[in-house]
């Protein structure tokens, strides 16, 4: 006990660090952060690992603005507290920050460890910041580290998510020697691509090699199969599970099925897979069904599958403007009116639309509508205008039932116009090298006006265009996408 701890050492006739380090370290195990800190702040010296046990206990306890002032103002620093600081912004949701201290750290002269390259490798994933992640790969090259099995899945999946297909498989097939995990890496990273097929016979190359599948390999190939409309391999899939793989299907697998029937227009057969399920239906299986709702115009379903889901998640906004989706595509006003009021009435608001690109080593963010916070915003609309013009050329017509206010024509032109796909698109047209793909990354799914509209600016302007949404790729080239318009 803390307490026995503190009497003996309040009863020491001398203490060293070590003693007061020990007892910094029954304080932060305990939680107590307070009597921690002022242990700390009373200790004669502090060496690093005085110094890192309370960044750490900062960082435990959710304190990130506490462990980063204390982290700078440290007088020595190895690569300890740079790794954990790291590390805590990137499982915090910090990405840029992360990167941002992993590029401060290198400029310091401190030499990257394991912990933090894996760290900043899976932060490159999440940002979609390719130059990064190359960069990493060759560090963890020149550390000897790139041999390791748990380095290759992380860096497979690192390619996959910046759309870096090629070098994705390239790590995968440098090894004769795979596990599970690094099979489920390049499964789902096809799967997210929208490869069905290629998903699929790596599924069979697995269970061809002895390594059995587990959940997360059936997540990856029934998604595969839902992107892909591969209905009749899905449920064989699915039906194999439990029979021949020995894998109970959780919740995660039922919603991914009910996505697969949904996508295809069977959306009965969905509520009833729903209404058989052997556990009980969560949000996330429910939430793909009215999905399938929006694609398909199932209105009379939606309000069903609706109610169950804001009884499931009341505060989760993303199913109060899935149903405002319908609602406004089928021009009933008011009913998106009443669902807007009683979003305001409980304090909701929708995260707005972002999309981000990298452009030499730095990430670019827009927001729907904010055309005016970046620096260039003056260049970026004047080309996001040159390509409106070129794209109504070849045929494109704005697609108003994408905009959720009822308001006039023009103004529903320029609301589509000025999406955070569509200004990201506009400045990688502007930065990026002819010949080099344009990487886009967007926090929602990509609306059906912008996927018609980039499809035609990858056209007008021989581009390709990698866009990662909060689902999937895309992949825009000559007029047409990856997706084969089934998403």
């Amino acid at each position: 006990m803390t307490w026995e701890a503190r009497e003996a050492f309040d009863k020491m006739p001398e203490r060293n660090v070590v003693s007061w380090t020990a007892m910094l370290r029954g304080y932060v195990q305990e939680g107590r952060l307070k009597e921690a800190r002022e242990i700390f702040d009373e200790m004669p010296e502090r060496n690093v690992v005085a110094w890192t046990t309370m960044i750490n206990g900062y960082v435990i306890h959710d304190k990130v603005d506490l462990a980063r002032k204390l982290f700078e103002v440290m007088p020595e620093k190895d690569d300890v507290p740079w790794s954990s600081m790291i590390k805590v912004y990137e499982r915090k949701g910090f990405e840029l920050e992360a990167l941002s201290l992993f590029r401060l750290m290198q400029l310091q002269g401190i030499r990257p460890n394991f912990p933090s390259m894996i760290s900043t490798l899976s932060v490159c994933g999440s940002l979609a910041t390719l130059n990064h992640g190359r960069e990493v790969h060759a560090q963890l090259v020149r550390s000897l580290f790139d041999c390791d099995v748990y380095v290759c899945s992380v860096l497979i999946t690192m390619y996959m998510k910046c759309g870096d297909l090629v070098n994705g498989k390239r790590v995968f097939d440098r090894f004769t020697s795979k596990d599970t995990v690094m099979w489920n890496s390049i499964i789902t990273g096809y799967a997210q691509h929208g490869l069905g097929k290629e998903a699929l016979q790596v599924f069979y190359d697995m269970v061809s090699s002895g390594v059995p599948p587990d959940e997360v390999t059936f997540i990856g190939v029934l998604s595969a199969c839902s992107y892909t409309g591969r209905v009749k391999e899905g449920l064989q899939l699915f039906e194999s599970m439990k029979s021949k793989y020995l894998v109970n299907p959780k919740t995660e697998h039922y919603s991914c099925v009910v996505d697969l029937l949904g996508r295809a227009g069977k959306l009965n057969e969905a509520m009833n897979l729903i209404r058989d399920m052997s556990v009980e239906a969560d949000a996330c299986v429910w939430g793909a069904l009215l999905g399938a709702c929006r694609i398909h115009n199932r209105l009379d379903m939606a309000e069903v599958v609706a109610k169950k889901l804001l009884l499931l998640e009341p505060e989760n906004t993303g199913h109060y403007i899935l149903l405002s989706n319908i609602y406004s595509s089928q021009g009933r006003w008011r009913d998106v009116a009443a669902l807007r009021s009683n979003m305001r009435v409980q304090s909701l608001s929708k995260s707005p639309g972002c999309s981000w690109i990298e452009v030499e080593k730095k990430v670019h963010t827009f927001t729907g509508g904010d055309i005016t916070s970046h620096p260039e915003h003056a260049v970026i609309l004047r080309m996001v205008e040159k390509l409106d013009g070129l794209i109504i050329e070849v045929g494109y017509s704005p697609d108003g039932s994408f905009v959720l206010h009822d308001v006039e024509e023009e103004e529903k032109v320029h609301n589509l116009r000025h999406h955070s796909e569509k200004l990201a698109v506009a400045y990688g047209i502007l930065k990026v090298p002819k010949g080099m793909p344009i990487r886009i990354m967007k926090n929602l799914r990509v609306c059906g006006d912008c996927h018609a509209a980039i499809k035609l600016i990858a056209k007008v302007t021989e581009r390709e265009i990698v866009l990662r949404d909060a689902n999937r790729f895309h992949h825009f080239k000559d007029g047409s996408c990856s997706c084969g318009d089934y998403w």
